[in-house]
């Protein structure tokens, strides 16, 4: 800033600075505006949910988990089959949880194995299909 040396430059400069205080004071009110729209309950939420979709490694993460822990829990009920030994208990527990650790960390080598053994199986039925 210059040094003002006449009472019309010194108005000049308080002028400046009025105009600049409202400029200010507006822009500080609009932020204020923004930051109180973005801290509702519901903007959270719609954010969020919004992040939750757009993230395909999170989608995907999710859907591991969750047919690892149902691939667990089925060969656990398939190994036990409601069995009163506390042996075959512990086992059952133990095989769950190695089956859904090993399928929710490897859920790219499952879909390939599947997928693998699906082509398989539709070879053998069409090369069923073709000798009949």
């Amino acid at each position: 800033m210059q040094n003002i040396s006449s009472a019309i430059e010194l108005k000049k400069a308080i002028q400046l600075l009025e105009i600049e205080q409202t400029v200010n004071r507006q822009l500080l009110k609009d932020q204020f505006l923004i930051t109180y729209e973005s801290l509702k309950p519901l903007n959270i939420l719609k954010r969020t949910l919004k992040d939750i979709a757009s993230s395909p490694n999170l989608v995907d993460n999710i859907l591991g988990a969750t047919v690892g822990a149902a691939s667990g829990y089925l060969t656990k009920k398939i190994i036990v089959n409601s069995s009163g030994n506390i042996f075959r208990n512990l086992f059952g527990s133990i095989l769950q949880f190695g089956i859904t650790n090993m399928v929710a960390q490897h859920p790219d080598a499952i879909k390939s194995f599947g997928n693998f053994i699906l082509q398989h199986i539709t070879r053998k039925k069409e090369a069923n299909s073709e000798k009949h």
